[in-house]
């Protein structure tokens, strides 16, 4: 597995010691995203604000605003299927990216509910933010 940055780790050490709380997000629903890099095979892990919807949770592909879509996003198209870790829990999921009317509302209301999100979307220019879906599946 590579090995998170400091900021990344600390999320993820602070999110597994307090049942998938972290304070620097308020709050907010976190996951941590298993994915598989597309060509190297290795496997990464990202701390993410998730926002809980119909069929699972919703995730940004945000990259904090910079002009590239982040890695994980790419690495999770490739390989779709993975696990997060949610609260104490680890979920097997189905991600795909949410498309049209679907991701226009999804991610209003994430503007909505984290304005600093629409800070991401001004700063990324031309590139629409992904939100990608990630939907349990059965075991």
């Amino acid at each position: 597995m590579s090995e998170p940055t400091d900021f990344n780790r600390q999320v993820i050490d602070e999110f597994r010691a307090n049942d998938g709380k972290v304070a620097a997000f308020d709050g907010a629903t976190i996951v941590l995203l298993h994915h598989q890099g597309r060509s190297s095979g290795a496997e990464h892990v990202n701390p993410l604000v998730a926002l809980p919807v119909q069929h699972g949770w919703a995730v940004f592909g945000s990259r904090g605003g910079a002009p590239t879509h982040p890695e994980w996003y790419r690495n999770l198209m490739a390989h779709p299927r993975t696990t997060i870790e949610i609260g104490t829990e680890v979920v097997r999921v189905d991600a795909r990216e949410a498309r049209g009317e679907e991701r226009d509302t999804i991610w209003a209301r994430q503007k909505e509910l984290m304005p600093g999100f629409a800070d991401y979307e001004r700063s990324a220019g031309d590139r629409i933010i992904p939100v990608v879906i990630l939907e349990p599946v059965a075991e």
